[in-house]
């Protein structure tokens, strides 16, 4: 069962976000909360588990703690990697295959089967024997969620002997990942009629609508607007399945009914309740993760409003750049770009105005650069607002140096969200005037969205922030250029918008940019020849050495039941 951390998880969140429904947990010191059974377990308890795993499964966990071994990605980052959104970086390879081989995913597979799916088989029963329909609800919810993220990373996965609790079934079948889709719309269907329902209780922690049921009926539609979005290739009906939703109105289309988890930042550890991404960069030594070279360069040469939200800069000064090369600290400065970046005239290395990151697949390990190299700023991980301040990170004493405490979000289906899908099935359709004015209409809910999270920086000096004239200004650039453009041309422009505006959801991108090869504008692999691009991901070790059902895949060039494309033409 769940450590004792989930519990102190519960209270910590809880009363660090002032639910109403907050209230003191008791724990019943005499039973060892890591081994409840389900007759002295509580719905509640269960709920709130699965909660936090169902957004562990997304960002990760940055220190040791509930199914992860250790401090490690969720499917966010390794989206965003894949996509250049953030820079994919290993330190001995640069080809896809030997960075992703099978036990990289074994702490997110864990959590998905030993903690989500077995924490919701478990609590269901209890829940229907007393009544509590809603609890059941959002666990439908979360499931359909995270069994149709699985098959958008590995495709064919166990699910229906998946977690079962009784005897016999020791090595669940793989399910075809569009039998999986099938059942994951019927849990949505059923998550609706129960959150229609009058239970006995609602739930203690409803961490994401504080047990608003209009919203989380309007999450369900919206849930379902991305799978149908996600399979449109492959699925004649989806258009018009998508479109009878945004006909009913009843789907997520302001902000503030965003489904989203809010980090409270309340405590680094037991357990650590900061946004993971915050929690494995702002520590005293500076920076782990590298920006992308490519989202830095995009969003400083079009003079994106949302660069100093996204990017906190530690130095003014790059080298190679406004600074001489420097072998110890950026040693490709030195190096000459490689032929196929200079015929594609892509950045090689370092950019100026100190946007210190990396390019896409350079693994010259780590120098030491952790306070230089540019970091996460207060948009989504609530780091620090770039006001040309430049100073290090996170350094013990100074208090001004920690932003905004890693009280971030994690975005997972918002009203741009929707906007940006909207315009993606209006291309479908030819029709490219609505295809416009909702782009623009996603990137102006996206842009205001960012700007609201300037004020967790409590030290920056927010008269860096952009003006209205400024937002407005680059809003109707893209616009216009959209418009100006080519059918191919209008996919990369689309494309690029959802790879800025997804920024802190890795999986939404990448199957956009599986499904449509947009935006081709994006930065190569380093590596002339890395290899395949990752059309999925080998299935987990954990899993191989102990299904004998499972296979391992004999290529990550697989593609997902729903994409019948060619792959992306950018390795």
């Amino acid at each position: 069962m769940k450590k004792l951390n989930k519990y102190l998880f519960a209270i910590l969140s809880c009363c660090a976000l002032l639910m109403t429904s907050c209230e003191t947990i008791e724990l019943d010191i005499t039973e060892d909360p890591n081994f409840l059974v389900p007759d002295q377990a509580d719905v509640n308890f269960f709920l709130t588990a699965i909660q936090e795993d169902f957004v562990r499964h997304l960002d990760g966990t940055a220190v040791t703690e509930d199914n992860f071994a250790s401090g490690d990605d969720g499917l966010n980052i390794i989206g965003m990697e894949l996509t250049r959104m953030s820079s994919f970086t290993n330190p001995t390879a640069s080809n896809y295959q030997s960075s992703f081989q099978a036990a990289v995913f074994d702490d997110e597979w864990t959590n998905v089967y030993r903690g989500i799916i077995q924490d919701i088989r478990t609590m269901t029963p209890l829940a229907e024997e007393a009544g509590l329909t809603r609890h059941i609800g959002i666990a439908q919810f979360i499931e359909a969620y995270v069994i149709t993220s699985m098959v958008d990373f590995f495709g064919d996965v166990p699910y229906a002997e998946a977690a079962q609790l009784s005897e016999g079934i020791q090595n669940p079948i793989l399910d075809a990942g569009a039998d999986i889709y099938a059942m994951a719309f019927q849990l949505i269907d059923q998550a609706i009629v129960n959150f229609n329902s009058n239970p006995v209780a609602n739930p203690v922690n409803d961490f994401f609508y504080n047990n608003d049921y209009d919203k989380w009926i309007r999450a369900a539609n919206t849930l379902k607007l991305k799978l149908y979005t996600t399979t449109r290739l492959v699925d004649s009906n989806a258009l018009a399945n998508f479109d009878s939703i945004i006909i009913s109105g009843n789907y997520i289309q302001d902000t503030t009914d965003d489904f989203q988890w809010n980090w409270p930042a309340g405590s680094a550890t037991n357990p650590d309740t900061r946004h993971p991404r915050y929690g494995i960069n702002f520590t005293a030594g500076g920076g782990t993760d590298y920006m992308s070279n490519w989202l830095m360069n995009l969003l400083d040469t079009t003079n994106d409003p949302r660069i100093r939200y996204y990017i906190y800069r530690q130095s003014p000064q790059v080298p190679g750049a406004e600074i001489p090369p420097n072998e110890e600290t950026l040693r490709c400065s030195l190096q000459t770009p490689p032929p196929h970046y200079v015929s594609g005239g892509f950045t090689f290395c370092f950019l100026p105005n100190g946007y210190w990151g990396r390019d896409h697949g350079d693994s010259q390990g780590i120098p030491p650069d952790g306070l230089l190299r540019a970091t996460w700023g207060v948009y989504p991980a609530a780091g620090r607002f770039d006001d040309d301040s430049f100073t290090a990170i996170a350094q013990p004493g100074d208090p001004t140096s920690f932003g905004g405490s890693g009280a971030g979000i994690t975005p997972i289906m918002t009203a741009f969200m929707a906007d940006f899908w909207r315009a993606e099935m209006a291309m479908v359709s030819g029709d490219m005037a609505e295809a416009s004015n909702l782009l623009s209409q996603a990137v102006a809910k996206q842009i205001n969205k960012v700007q609201s999270f300037g004020g967790l920086d409590a030290f920056a000096d927010r008269s860096f922030e952009p003006t209205s004239g400024e937002v407005t200004s680059y809003i109707n650039n893209v616009v216009n250029t959209f418009d100006n453009a080519s059918t191919p041309g209008k996919w990369d422009i689309l494309g690029e918008q959802v790879l800025i505006g997804f920024y802190g959801n890795g999986i939404d991108p990448y199957n956009f940019y599986r499904r449509t090869g947009a935006p081709t504008t994006v930065q190569p692999n380093i590596e002339p020849n890395p290899g395949d691009f990752m059309r999925s991901m080998y299935y987990p070790a954990v899993s191989v050495n102990a299904n004998s059902n499972v296979s391992q895949k004999a290529s990550n060039a697989e593609p997902i039941f729903w994409d019948n494309t060619n792959g992306p033409s950018a390795n």
